[in-house]
């Protein structure tokens, strides 16, 4: 995780002021070099504590405004090449490593991918207002304009059945249709992930391949896996044979960089995929819609949940009670809030009788006309944010009324 901290100082020898990112996972290291900026280099240094799982991630990990990224070169020598050569190849930033061993192969390799400047530990602060004071009046590329990371929404259910598929496949088509830019839908509802049979498409691949190709997965290899909807929704589908093994975290962690990377919006069908809580699919920046249903087994699981894998998260947890008939409820909405320890934000009514037509027919509720459909597109335009501006746009009167 990265921690951002404040260096004072006024620049040293001529260095200036620069932004740094500092990447190291041995902490005694990477905290020795934060002192010697600390000073002679003024502005924001923004530490972090591991590696990034693949240079493809890189995007994703450091921000905008770094001028200077600090590698350590001792932690993994080989990842730490590939990602000094990935950040010098994209030429708008400078790299620089820093190392507690007298290796000068592995310095040669490090100078031969780009590095700037070798530092060697201990690090004297004069040695490294140097080394700012030298990388300061390197010519550097004009940054290129990058598009924002993807946002991501993963649905997820209370327990099996509870309609995730369903809700999550009609929501990015909604999505799709409603914001007109790029989305994506990915099954991770393994072993038995519908969501391209309940869209009607035929995927000729799968998750499979993306995970199990994980090395070569990049933006051009990923859209060779994608089927596209008639709605304009792209997917990735479920395999469509059972498979036994296990996916490795860093497979799915890469599949989702690279999907945010390239859409706007990603859609994420986990099923009850608890498994998965320690991947990115759960990050702090992931929109999380927990189905469920007003069910005494439903609301256990549901408070399970909550209470130990999203009781910090505000917004970002969105709770729908799917399948929802007020007039048949056997609990009233404050023992309903109270089991969730919060409200739902949203409520799917149900009609059975439509979602299971729609599922044979394999025509998506959302390109219909019904009571789940409005839900759901209401929920969509939430998402991008539609309904936010409806609001604004209404403002106020000069007799303080709304227009």
């Amino acid at each position: 995780m990265p921690e951002s901290s404040s260096v004072p100082g006024t620049g040293a020898n001529g260095a200036g002021v620069l932004s740094i990112a500092l990447i190291g996972p041995d902490e005694p290291r990477r905290k020795a070099v934060a002192d010697a900026l600390a000073q002679c280099q003024g502005g924001l240094v923004q530490e972090f504590t591991a590696y990034p799982d693949s240079t493809d991630e890189l995007p994703l990990m450091l921000e905008e405004h770094h001028e200077v990224v600090l590698v350590d070169a001792d932690s993994d020598p080989q990842l730490a090449l590939a990602i000094v050569k990935s950040i010098t190849d994209e030429g708008s930033r400078i790299a620089m490593v820093y190392s507690a061993q007298t290796n000068l192969e592995l310095a040669i390799r490090f100078m031969r991918v780009g590095a700037r400047e070798i530092l060697s530990l201990p690090l004297a602060a004069a040695d490294m207002a140097d080394a700012l004071a030298r990388i300061s009046i390197l010519p550097r590329k004009a940054r290129p304009a990058r598009r924002a990371i993807g946002s991501l929404f993963v649905f997820l259910g209370a327990k099996g059945g509870c309609g995730v598929t369903t809700l999550a496949s009609n929501f990015a088509i909604s999505l799709a249709q409603i914001s007109g830019q790029k989305t994506l839908l990915i099954d991770f509802g393994l072993p038995l992930g519908d969501a391209a049979l309940n869209l009607g498409i035929v995927a000729k691949f799968s998750t499979d391949n993306a995970f199990y190709n994980s090395s070569r997965l990049d933006t051009n290899f990923l859209s060779s896996l994608l089927t596209m909807h008639s709605s304009g929704l792209s997917v990735l589908a479920a395999p469509g044979e059972l498979r036994g093994t296990e996916v490795p975290a860093e497979a799915i962690n890469k599949l989702l960089a690279v999907a945010r990377e390239n859409f706007d919006f990603v859609v994420v069908d986990a099923g009850s995929r608890l498994d998965l809580m320690d991947s990115a699919l759960f990050d702090a920046f992931a929109t999380v819609y927990l189905i469920t249903q007003v069910g005494v087994s439903e609301l256990r699981n549901s408070n399970r949940m909550i209470t130990r894998y999203f009781a910090s998260r505000d917004s970002k947890l969105q709770i729908v009670l799917n399948r929802y008939t007020p007039q048949t409820l056997l609990f009233g909405e404050e023992h309903i809030t109270k089991a969730l320890t919060r409200p739902a934000q949203w409520r799917i009514p149900d009609d059975y009788a439509t979602a299971r037509r729609t599922q044979n027919t394999a025509n998506p509720i959302a390109l219909q006309d019904s009571p789940i459909s409005k839900a759901i597109r209401e929920m969509a335009r939430k998402a991008c944010g539609m309904i936010e501006k409806q609001e604004k746009k209404r403002g106020f009167s000069i007799f303080g009324k709304a227009r």
